[in-house]
């Protein structure tokens, strides 16, 4: 929290650049994961789905 009210305190242009930098980075590399991953998640939540739903009670 301190860090970000001295980057809310802080006038220079740079230390909003680099933050701005970091966020970019950081969806960057979430929006890849999600990419890469997103239908294997997909497929194994479906299959988790239709074998329980295959069980008789």
């Amino acid at each position: 929290m301190s860090k970000f009210v001295s980057f809310m305190k802080d006038e220079s242009g740079a230390a909003a650049a680099e933050y701005v930098l970091i966020l970019a980075i950081l969806g960057s590399a979430i929006v890849v994961a999600i990419t890469a991953f997103g239908n294997t998640i997909a497929t194994a939540l479906n299959s988790a789905g239709t074998a329980i739903s295959a069980v008789n009670f």
